[in-house]
């Protein structure tokens, strides 16, 4: 059966291109196993990575964040603006294309070593025809929403694109490029946080629902999210205008206290210790803690930035990206919500990586063993994820029906 499923995957009518998640999430959960086996070769073993510029650190970082990050988020607007917005789904050729430049900018970053800066500008383009692409898509629909609540995705993308050509500009340059990464990281904050006000209404409220439990709803209120977008906003534009400055330390504090204080529309009892509520719950717990770890870490001038930092990446970025990857991907490719025990396992496993890798740029700590440590623990919970939500991505509906929303095939 998956043979059969594999087969004609570059066909337009294959089930691949059903729904504009299915080849992303794909990507993602793919480029999630194998950049990290990579990066646990090279610490443990000494296998070398790719030559980019900026050696192995900034292509760690830019893979995790302008690949897997990338395509988790491609995935997720393609499928979201027509639900949020109406209409029907994005058809399969410009989905095909979005997926192209993804390749293509993989392939380019990866050769810039051997083929230097030609390759370098293909794979910015790419990037950059990535993003535009996919403004270019939602735009319309974002815009013409009668009440445009919905256009905090589109400038995410927009400021995304700006960090992509930050990034390769300075790079084609021979400069340090990381500055724009840690941008991007803050943008990516930001953009979970706008995601989930969508998400969590109707997965804690359905939890609710579950639970049997009566005048109790949960609402995302817009004051606590827009004050924690805004803190995080502030601090991402001090680190990158005033690096390792005292005055980053404390918008960074002020970021973790934003944060904490949008966890509590949370806080409405048991329910919030359910499977689901609780990783995205967790999401903020990892989010508040690394805003607070940068800030004590610059207010003091210590060495463990790099800590606070990975809670974001590795517990922020990659929890929020499994468990929406988890949920929505299922339910757009006609499943019921996952009951099986490798969904909350894996989650587990990333808030433990998340914890351990922050362990390992703790002030006076031998790294090797933590990093390593991480990176398996990030691993199987991603190869979990793989090898139970590939096959859905590439099979027909399990309910019969089409695309996205489930429509009738004619």
């Amino acid at each position: 059966m998956l043979m059969a499923n594999v087969r004609g995957l570059l066909d337009a009518r294959h089930p691949l291109w059903m729904c504009g998640l299915r080849p992303f999430f794909l990507l993602a959960a793919l480029a999630a196993l194998l950049l990290m086996l990579m990066w646990l070769a090279f610490l443990g073993h000494g296998l070398p990575l790719p030559s980019t510029v900026g050696g192995p650190f900034v292509w760690h970082a830019h893979e995790l964040l302008f690949g897997f990050a990338f395509a988790a988020m491609a995935g997720f607007l393609l499928t979201v603006v027509p639900e949020f917005t109406g209409g029907g789904d994005f058809e399969a050729k410009p989905v095909r294309w979005l997926t192209l430049f993804w390749l293509v900018g993989r392939v380019a970053f990866w050769s810039s070593g051997w083929l230097g800066a030609p390759a370098l500008a293909v794979s910015g383009l790419a990037h950059l025809a990535l993003l535009g692409s996919l403004a270019w898509l939602t735009a319309p629909r974002l815009w013409r929403d009668p009440e445009r609540k919905h256009l905090a995705f589109l400038w995410a993308v927009a400021g995304l694109a700006l960090c992509v050509a930050g990034f390769y500009v300075d790079a084609l340059r021979g400069e340090f490029p990381a500055r724009w990464l840690h941008a991007t990281l803050g943008l990516f904050m930001i953009l979970i946080i706008v995601a989930l006000s969508r998400i969590s209404m109707r997965i804690v409220n359905h939890a609710l629902e579950e639970a049997g439990i009566e005048g109790v709803e949960y609402r995302a209120r817009p004051p606590r999210r827009n004050l924690a977008i805004f803190c995080i906003g502030l601090y991402t534009v001090a680190e990158f205008a005033l690096p390792a400055s005292r005055l980053s330390g404390w918008l960074a504090l002020s970021a973790a206290a934003a944060v904490f204080n949008l966890m509590n529309d949370w806080h409405i009892g048991r329910v919030l210790l359910r499977q689901r509520p609780l990783m995205f719950y967790g999401v903020y717990v990892a989010m508040a803690a690394g805003y607070a770890t940068m800030g004590i870490a610059l207010v003091f001038e210590t060495s463990a930035i790099s800590a606070g930092r990975h809670l974001l990446t590795v517990g922020a970025l990659g929890l929020a990206i499994y468990a929406v990857m988890g949920i929505a991907g299922r339910a757009h490719c006609g499943q019921l919500f996952e009951t099986r025990l490798w969904f909350p396992l894996g989650a587990c496993l990333l808030a433990l990586a998340a914890l351990v890798r922050a362990f390992a740029a703790w002030p006076g700590i031998d790294p090797l063993r933590p990093l390593l440590t991480a990176a398996l623990l990030w691993c199987v919970a991603y190869g979990l994820f793989a090898w139970h939500m590939a096959p859905l991505f590439i099979a027909p509906r399990a309910d019969g029906l089409g695309g996205c929303k489930g429509a009738a095939i004619p």
